[in-house]
């Protein structure tokens, strides 16, 4: 299992993420706005939560398919779409990322928008292999990770490698959270997927600054 149940607990006590991410927004608009029948266009966003990207490409017209391991996210994502973007395309199901249940290259781009973060650097291996696997010839992986030197990295207890039960920051109480070096980034990825960018995002306090990589790859053919 690819996912902590700590975040069945988190979505059960709390509401989370209601509106998409502005990089998430800027990443469709880049490279799908232009596709003449959206709904033809398939989105993954693997572990979504309650679903804010699916509302956001939904609205959009596109077929969106939201995996999360926790059911109370599922049942809020699919609820909210149903009360607000009536004859939605898609489905939103509970499962395991690292296991899709969905036929080689299907997907036109795969999210990935801090599902890999919460899990150790070999699961988070085989969840990109997972997205490859799904992935159309030039389709696009989209992966959000923290990177060193966020806040919270290096505090608490280090359960593995770069990956602890933080102490201080935004994600304290999440369950392990791991880190990632620029370095490792193109460890993560199968030889299939090429790397087109790594941009950085950070927002917080200068001394304590929640720093991001922002990833883009393409699926190569054979």
């Amino acid at each position: 299992m690819s996912w902590d149940p700590i975040w069945e607990k988190i979505y059960s006590e709390r509401s989370w993420g209601k509106y998409p991410a502005t990089d998430v927004v800027r990443f469709i608009a880049r490279n799908f706005y232009f596709s003449e029948n959206r709904k033809q266009v398939k989105l993954l966003d693997m572990g979504c939560g309650t679903g804010p990207q699916l509302w956001f490409m939904a609205r959009e017209g596109f077929h969106v398919t939201g995996v999360d391991g926790s059911k109370t996210a599922v049942r809020i994502a699919n609820e909210r779409l149903d009360a607000e973007v009536p004859g939605w395309n898609g489905e939103v199901v509970e499962g395991d990322v690292v296991s899709l249940a969905y036929e080689n290259e299907y997907f036109d781009a795969v999210l990935d928008i801090g599902v890999t973060p919460t899990t150790s650097f070999e699961v988070a291996q085989r969840i990109f292999s997972e997205a490859s696997r799904v992935l159309k010839v030039g389709g696009l992986l989209y992966s959000r990770c923290l990177a060193k030197g966020c806040w919270g990295d290096d505090t608490g207890e280090e359960v593995a490698k770069n990956t602890y039960l933080v102490s201080e920051g935004p994600m304290v109480n999440q369950g392990a959270i791991r880190f990632t070096d620029k370095s490792e980034i193109q460890s993560l990825l199968p030889s299939d997927l090429e790397l087109i960018s790594i941009e950085v995002m950070s927002y917080g306090m200068e001394d304590k600054p929640v720093k991001q990589w922002m990833i883009t790859a393409k699926k190569l053919g054979n």
